[in-house]
């Protein structure tokens, strides 16, 4: 076993993993750390949507747009089953389908617009009552979150050579050495700090004034439905248009957003918005909700799952809306920042914060970063 190594990782989630990657693509030595016996946090409690028609248009659509080709790699290796299935968001709203139209105008995204005809002739899922019309984006990927992150740590490691140590505690990092609780030490030129939503363990008082935020969120995974089309689109609704940043700049998203405050209070108390992705399993990954920060608690709110389902009945048609599973999630969120980025020491840095795109930019976050760190621009 080694203990000294070149890049030291602390984190086995996809943003530590997506770092292991790009150093070893640069030739470095990599030891990555995880606490748990697998990555267990946000990263496995996802969709498993890569979702670049989430970020806004300019240079995070862009760093969207590389880590989605860093996917396509995965799946030419035969690393992971990663689906080029694309997204639909369903209009059954006017406003709705106005916000959508806007958003296709500005040309910033590859999307189109689908008619109610078209939506149905493209995924099983969509609700036919009351749709207008949807927006298609041919850019989302779908892999399967329970996996993903094992599949690819198990091919760095037999194919890449990246070292793992998973029930690694680490208690603390000084100089050039990490800690473990069991009194192991490995050493390494550069040390990255992903530690996910743990915000205390390792430099507390960092975190503290970084403006970062706890986000919970629930979801649910149906009972398998037919799978008439294992490669269906991703399904958003009209309420995801006031949760993401990229539909802002239209002009009916004032309207849009008012008339849902005014309608369903609720649904803005628990931040939820409704989206559906169907795994190659036939179930339905369904969800979700955004509580933050001292409303977090260990314990889910049936109302919340209830809300949701209640939503996704509009929108979407399941065969069976029973449900296999219910979960939840919690990931830190930087409030201006796709990610949070900061020197603990000499090349020790912290990164962590992705909030809820982390499947979506991790890749070209860590490559970006990596690229600076070696001075491959200069």
């Amino acid at each position: 076993m080694k203990l000294h190594f070149d890049v030291a990782v602390i984190g086995g989630g996809i943003v530590g993993l997506a770092h292991a990657w790009m150093a070893k693509r640069r030739g470095l030595r990599v030891v990555v750390l995880e606490r748990s016996p697998a990555a267990e946090g946000a990263s496995v409690r996802n969709f498993g949507m890569i979702w670049p028609i989430g970020q806004p248009a300019g240079q995070l659509y862009e760093l969207a747009l590389k880590s989605r080709e860093f996917w396509l790699q995965l799946k030419t290796h035969g690393v992971l089953d990663v689906r080029t299935c694309g997204s639909i968001h369903l209009a059954h709203r006017e406003d709705e389908l106005a916000v959508l139209q806007e958003f296709c105008n500005h040309r910033s995204h590859q999307t189109k617009m689908l008619s109610a005809e078209e939506v149905l002739q493209r995924t099983h899922l969509a609700n036919p009552d009351g749709l207008l019309g949807g927006m298609l984006s041919i850019t989302e990927l779908r892999v399967d979150p329970r996996t993903a992150c094992q599949r690819l740590a198990s091919w760095l490691q037999s194919e890449e050579g990246v070292e793992f140590h998973y029930g690694a505690m680490v208690v603390a990092v000084d100089d050039k050495h990490v800690h473990a609780a069991d009194q192991r030490v490995w050493t390494a030129e550069r040390i990255i700090v992903c530690s996910g939503s743990d915000l205390k363990t390792l430099y507390p008082e960092i975190l503290q004034s970084s403006d970062l935020r706890l986000c919970k969120l629930q979801m649910l995974k149906s009972v398998a439905q037919p799978q008439r089309d294992s490669n269906t689109p991703h399904i958003a609704s009209g309420l995801t248009l006031r949760h993401y940043p990229s539909f802002q700049k239209c002009p009916s998203h004032a309207g849009l957003r008012r008339r849902i405050a005014e309608e369903t209070p609720e649904l803005d108390r628990y931040g939820i918005h409704v989206m559906a992705s169907q795994l190659s399993s036939g179930r339905v990954i369904l969800g979700d909700s955004h509580e933050y920060d001292d409303q977090i608690t260990p314990f889910d709110n049936m109302e919340i799952d209830g809300l949701i389902v209640r939503e996704l009945r509009k929108v979407i048609r399941l065969d069976d809306w029973r449900m296999a599973q219910r979960w939840h999630g919690v990931y830190a969120k930087h409030p201006r920042l796709p990610v949070l980025e900061v020197d603990a020491a000499d090349r020790t840095t912290v990164f962590t914060g992705t909030g809820g795109a982390g499947m979506t930019l991790s890749f070209a976050l860590a490559d970006r970063a990596w690229t600076r760190w070696t001075g491959e621009n200069a």
